[in-house]
């Protein structure tokens, strides 16, 4: 009797075989999908506050009459559900609104995009707290040194390699020593929150 080798061989599928590439892309698209509301989680440690204050009303009362009409911005969580990564108030005034599901973007990104994305989002807003910005200027240093930084043996100091700070003073229109004053902020926030 003849052993089996064992080997085996990883052949693709006879779909894959014989798709187009158009039917690859449009099923790696990202689309809008009806999500339900409890399989959203709130973005972790998210520096922006959601008020119910009159605006929050109106808006409650707009999704009411109309339904969400700019669909929030989601990712998968590992263990299931969804992540929020922009659309929080909207998400509020659809629960408010008493809505079971809204529309939403599903895009794969990793934490440190997921974080960029959530604070260029946020900043655009007319009102915002200066512990809000500082927060949020916070994590969005943070996320961008992490995504420059070398773990080779070869690299220097991520300081002298990279001027993330300038970067970001740059795209939000601050200075870089306003950046640094706000983040300097959050050391004191958090001391004042712990008393």
């Amino acid at each position: 009797m003849a052993k089996n080798s064992g080997i085996k061989l990883n052949l693709p599928s006879v779909d894959d075989l014989f798709s187009t590439q158009e039917q690859r892309d449009e099923e790696s698209r990202e689309s809008i999908q009806d999500i339900p509301i409890g399989e959203i989680t709130d973005f972790p440690n998210h520096p922006f506050q959601v008020k119910m204050d009159e605006s929050m009303m109106d808006m409650a009362e707009s999704v009411k009459q109309y339904g969400v009409l700019v669909p929030a911005l989601v990712r998968e969580k590992t263990g299931g559900g969804y992540e929020m990564i922009a659309g929080h108030r909207r998400k509020m005034a659809s629960e408010l609104a008493g809505k079971k599901e809204m529309p939403c973007i599903i895009r794969n990104v990793t934490e440190d995009e997921a974080v960029l994305i959530m604070v260029d989002s946020n900043l655009q807003r007319e009102e915002i707290l200066p512990s809000e910005k500082a927060f949020a200027y916070k994590m969005k240093l943070e996320a961008m040194n992490r995504q420059g930084k070398r773990t080779d043996l070869t690299s220097t100091p991520s300081v002298a390699k990279f001027r993330t700070n300038e970067t970001l003073a740059k795209e939000v229109g601050e200075s870089r020593e306003t950046i640094r004053r706000y983040i300097r902020l959050t050391e004191l926030v958090t001391r004042v929150q712990l008393w």
